[in-house]
């Protein structure tokens, strides 16, 4: 196959279906029947069905197979009812694909097995094409034909929460070579982040040419820079792949972890919608992203542990102070956690659908 992505993600269009769904047309601003309903990681291990087909195969393996990914995917949509799919993968699947000789440990995340610090270690991250990740294309392609009417999501990681695994070689709660290499060695941090800005970009484009409704742009460990450093740093990378899919046709939403301080700063990035964590309010939020973007989130992942009239408070809350925004996308502000009793998450998408009910 030597058709790349970019080209082929320019020549699809749209599924008309899709295309009118409560979650597209909310992403875009526009006039919904009730408030669309998602969340992260709403594919995984509060699923007992998930860890039921997940049962001895490793992480990075049920990411490469589609037809595991297209279960995977679909069992939230047929258990709640939400109102999107979340393409199961991981954020390190592209780079993996890149030559990064990784693994994804249980309990501990993606380990890399030779961190990047110079710049021929740089020079190991290769870039990517559709052959590199041809059972991303399949998996999409078997979702959308499934799904019908319901959008797909597809999704990467950012450049820098990238760029802090390949660096830390694994999780971080300091990132202190990450910033090391970002204050004291700009040219090669530049250098790390435009190629992976590069592979995410066409990863993204895979998915797109596939057939996913929308994209979403994971920078989880956003909220340990400054709102400077964030904006000299990291803004140029992430801008170069949200702007890079501006003639995609899909709405692009970008979203990171404790980034109330950098919101205006990522609302410039180029997203149609600004994914916001349980720490800012939504209609707090809505004036910080930019003027036409919608909002996306933003329940606090544990207050689903809570009484259920508790719960109901805070989704009415947040469906409250998301209409002061274009469109808005109800989701968590951050993923399920593990323990989540999946009974709840169906509960708070019939609540949302009947309590937001135009």
């Amino acid at each position: 196959m030597t058709t790349t992505a970019s080209g082929a993600a320019r020549a699809s269009s749209q599924v008309p279906a899709t295309a009118d769904s409560a979650f597209v047309r909310a992403a875009r601003g526009g006039a919904v029947p009730h408030t669309p309903v998602w969340f992260m990681r709403q594919a995984g291990r509060s699923l007992p069905e998930y860890r039921k087909v997940r049962e001895g195969i490793p992480m990075l393996e049920s990411c490469r197979r589609p037809e595991l990914v297209a279960e995977i995917t679909l069992q939230p949509v047929r258990r709640h009812g939400v109102d999107a799919a979340i393409f199961f993968s991981d954020i390190v699947v592209p780079i993996a694909a890149a030559g990064i000789d990784l693994d994804i440990v249980a309990g501990t995340g993606p380990v890399i097995a030779e961190p990047i610090r110079t710049a021929a270690d740089v020079e190991r991250l290769r870039p990517i094409t559709i052959d590199d990740v041809s059972f991303v294309d399949e998996a999409v392609r078997l979702l959308t034909a499934e799904l019908g009417a319901t959008p797909l999501i597809g999704f990467a990681g950012a450049p820098f929460t990238l760029a802090s695994y390949l660096i830390e070689g694994g999780p971080s709660r300091t990132y202190t070579r990450t910033k090391a290499m970002m204050y004291g060695a700009p040219d090669l941090w530049n250098a790390l982040l435009d190629r992976l800005a590069d592979i995410t970009h066409e990863f993204l484009r895979v998915q797109i040419a596939a057939g996913v409704s929308a994209v979403q742009l994971f920078d989880s460990w956003a909220g340990a820079l400054s709102e400077a450093d964030y904006r000299h740093y990291v803004l140029p990378h992430s801008r170069k792949v949200l702007s890079g899919l501006a003639d995609a046709g899909v709405p692009r939403i970008h979203f990171g972890v404790g980034t109330a301080l950098l919101l205006g700063a990522m609302g410039e990035a180029g997203a149609d919608v600004v994914g916001v964590d349980w720490r800012t309010p939504l209609d707090v939020a809505v004036t910080q992203v930019g003027a036409g973007k919608a909002v996306q989130g933003n329940l606090d992942p544990a207050v689903l542990f809570a009484p259920w009239p508790v719960v109901e408070q805070h989704v009415r809350r947040i469906l409250g102070e998301g209409r002061a925004a274009p469109g808005h996308v109800f989701n968590l502000g951050h993923g399920v956690l593990p323990d989540t009793d999946p009974d709840v998450l169906t509960r708070v998408v019939e609540l949302v659908h009947t309590a937001s009910a135009r």
